[in-house]
């Protein structure tokens, strides 16, 4: 447990015992990252303790193995796995060693033993798991993480849990930044290829990237660009500053393809939305997102290569937008997505009878 979780126990501990005495109080919630306070609702007595996963059913299942591969398998760490060696999990994937996030290639590293105690507790006093995500989009490994096991809790996927956006193209409401970005899609004829690139300093000065900022750029985005950059494409896309609003793009009719780290909730906003993407991983676990996504069995992303030259992404783009080989495919694995995503989310849907299951369980029980 780390120093601020314990200092944050005796207080979070006494605001759910005085909860339980005026309310109802039959489960608590929360996320991984804040597990550790489960020791608070077990000694206030709530009854159940259940973790909310805001990643897919693939990075659940690396956590609930990985107490057993950090003991056994990965002497020095993911990064010592051979090519041929990938890590595999009961229907997952598999995942290349240098896929996995980036603090677990190491074990000497700060990182690898404080994920590995997150992992443990997945297994340790909680009594469900609520993953973001929907049996279509990882069938295999949710068919088997449906099945109750011993010493596992149940798992249930609840997703996607993703705001539907309208695709009206309303460019009337929202932030002048808003409005910017969705007239110039209103503005884009069918198949025409223009780029929407979202430019923003980083925030962290310890990010190596902020090493590549001036005092000045850091103020302004644009001024970290090639210089003429902004002219050289102003006819063929827009560049904004900082945020951009990412929903109500991907609902745009003009909206081809999604060029994206693979977040897990940028991913299901995509899927939701119907736009097939193109898997750029920068770290966290989207190495690990962007293979699933762009495996046979997904087939809901193209992967770009390990050298990102402008030509190669220019190639990936048309195939991803309008390609008769793979990005075909891609294009008609997201329609189908996108329908699964729907359906599992309407009364009767796996998703919906998977929450009301969990909703009703807390409702017949008590807050003893």
């Amino acid at each position: 447990m780390t120093t601020e979780c314990a200092r944050s126990v005796p207080a979070l501990t006494e605001i759910l015992s005085s909860l339980r005495k005026t309310t109802r109080l039959v489960a608590f919630v929360t996320d991984m990252f804040g597990i550790d306070s489960f020791d608070a609702a077990s000694r206030a007595g709530v009854a159940r303790r259940c973790l909310f996963m805001p990643v897919n059913l693939h990075t659940l299942s690396l956590f609930l193995y990985l107490p057993a591969l950090a003991a056994s398998s990965i002497p020095g760490g993911f990064k010592d796995l051979a090519p041929a060696e990938p890590v595999r999990l009961p229907g997952c994937v598999p995942i290349p060693g240098p896929e996995i996030i980036p603090q677990l290639q190491d074990r000497s590293g700060p990182g690898f033993w404080g994920i590995v105690h997150l992992a443990e507790r997945c297994r340790v006093g909680v009594d469900a798991i609520l993953v973001n995500t929907f049996d279509a989009v990882e069938p295999e490994v949710a068919k088997l993480l449906r099945q109750p096991e011993p010493g596992r809790p149940p798992v249930y996927p609840i997703g996607p849990l993703v705001m539907l956006t309208t695709s009206d193209n309303n460019s009337n409401n929202g932030t002048a930044r808003n409005r910017i970005c969705l007239e110039w899609l209103n503005r884009q004829s069918p198949s025409g290829q223009r780029f929407l690139w979202v430019v923003r300093s980083p925030s962290d000065d310890s990010t190596p990237s902020e090493y590549y900022f001036d005092a000045e750029s850091r103020k302004d985005p644009f001024r970290y660009l090639p210089e003429g950059f902004l002219d050289r494409t102003k006819d063929t896309g827009l560049v904004v500053q900082s945020w951009a609003p990412q929903t109500e793009v991907l609902a745009h009719s003009a909206t081809g393809g999604f060029l994206t780290p693979c977040g897990w909730n940028s991913a299901l906003e995509s899927l939701v939305h119907g736009v097939p993407m193109l898997a750029w991983p920068l770290f966290a676990e989207q190495g690990q997102n962007a293979m699933m996504l762009a495996e046979e069995g997904v087939q809901a992303a193209l992967r770009l290569p390990g050298m990102k030259d402008k030509e190669t992404i220019a190639a990936m783009v048309r195939e991803l937008m309008e390609g008769e080989g793979k990005g075909a495919t891609v294009r008609k694995k997201v329609a189908q997505l996108q329908k699964a995503a729907k359906e599992s989310l309407r009364d009767g849907g796996a998703s919906m009878t998977a929450l009301d299951e969990l909703v009703l369980e807390w409702a017949a029980g008590t807050n003893e």
